[in-house]
């Protein structure tokens, strides 16, 4: 199989997400109309998880350009492939907008006009400037995702010092406005689902939890073209390790990172700060709480400390699968409560049906674009001089 060609994961991957998308997207539909106001909270649940796959795979691919190493080189197609789904999720993004009102008290006008607190956020917190942002931060990924992508492909035709300098280039820039853009996107789209509280870290929650998405999905994907070239030459146990000690590193950020949060909180005892982890200790949000602890911080970093399970591609991606699925569950654990009541009150936890169908119909709607990304590339940077000189060199090893 050459580098170039269809890859047979890739190929029942882009089938399974034409069919996950068709069929749970259709029984989403019948969600809209029996019961409106759940189609919008659970279309933002499902939508925030696959995008931010894709946001967290532009960060990885601008993060390898600066850095170099096999860790980026290796999955720099997939990266950059989950990154050019980015201008088609920010069509997917419509919705959102169009059901404002029913996910945002701050969209609906009777509510902002009995409320004090909404009325002097109204400048920021409005549906038309609401947009234009969404807006402005899909024309900033995209821009970075093509060019990022169309410059790493001409490299395989030629390899170019100046283009590769260029890269690195916007990758710096480009790394801070992803920040920036994130940073905002995630006071936007989940902070202001209760616009009466906040948290300076909140955007860095979403940011760590993008990365850790993106670089579990890659790990998985791997795994599963492992076998294949030119992914069977090129994935040695140096690179696997390389991206287990990677995802320990996000791993070990995701647990600092919501630990400062809760400690500055509970320890600051502010009335506007503390409702958000009030919220969350009583009706079983609380069980979600220590199942977080346990599975998406304690368990992963007691496996990740092992150097034989870091250098084996299927045991990775073991963690990394549970990984993948205690982000969907941090997910909903952070925003589902604000869905339900906008932090006003408790509420018991309650997964709806249709929030396993917006995750799964999404979802298949991401896996058919990203696997349609991936055509006519190489699947491997073939022009990068470390890319040659790993081949050359299983190639005389064989």
């Amino acid at each position: 199989m050459s580098a170039t060609s269809r890859s047979a994961v890739l190929e029942r991957l882009e089938r399974l997400g034409l069919g996950l998308g068709a069929v749970f997207l259709l029984v989403l539909a019948l969600g809209l109309i029996t019961d409106r106001p759940q189609f919008f909270r659970s279309y933002l649940f499902g939508y925030l998880f696959w995008v931010l796959i894709g946001v967290g795979s532009l960060g990885l691919a601008m993060l390898s350009q600066l850095t170099g190493g096999l860790w980026g080189l290796v999955p720099r197609r997939l990266h950059e492939a989950a990154a050019r789904t980015l201008p088609w999720m920010g069509v997917a993004f419509v919705p959102v907008v169009l059901g404002a009102s029913s996910i945002y008290t701050w969209a609906n006008p009777e509510l902002v006009a009995a409320d004090a607190l909404l009325q002097e956020k109204s400048t920021y917190l409005n549906l038309p400037s609401f947009a234009l942002r969404a807006a402005f931060y899909f024309v900033v990924w995209g821009l970075l995702a093509y060019r990022l992508s169309s410059w790493s492909r001409r490299q395989d035709q030629q390899h170019d010092a100046s283009r590769s300098a260029r890269m690195r280039a916007l990758s710096a820039l480009g790394l801070v406005l992803l920040f920036l853009t994130t940073t905002f996107a995630a006071v936007d789209w989940g902070m202001s689902l209760a616009p009466h509280w906040y948290s300076t870290i909140y955007g860095v929650l979403f940011i760590v939890g993008a990365a850790l998405s993106a670089l579990s999905f890659t790990i998985v994907l791997l795994a599963r073209l492992a076998a294949e070239e030119p992914f069977q030459a090129a994935l040695t146990p140096v690179a696997v390790h390389d991206l287990g000690k990677l995802l320990l590193a996000f791993t070990m950020l995701w647990g600092y990172v919501n630990f400062s949060q809760f400690l500055i909180v509970w320890s600051g005892n502010v009335s506007e700060e503390t409702p958000f982890y009030l919220n969350r200790m009583h009706g079983g949000w609380n069980v979600i709480a220590i199942l977080l602890i346990l599975f998406h911080f304690a368990l992963p970093f007691a496996l990740l400390l092992s150097r034989s399970l870091k250098r084996s591609a299927r045991a990775l991606a073991a963690v990394a699968s549970l990984m993948l699925v205690m982000q969907l569950v941090d997910l909903f654990w952070l925003i589902a409560p604000d869905l339900a009541a906008h932090g006003h009150q408790q509420v018991p936890l309650r997964v709806h049906w249709m929030d396993p169908a917006a995750v799964l119909g999404l979802g298949g709607l991401f896996l058919l674009l990203f696997t349609r990304q991936l055509r006519g590339a190489a699947l491997l940077p073939l022009g990068e001089p470390e890319m040659r000189e790993l081949r050359g060199t299983r190639a005389e090893a064989h």
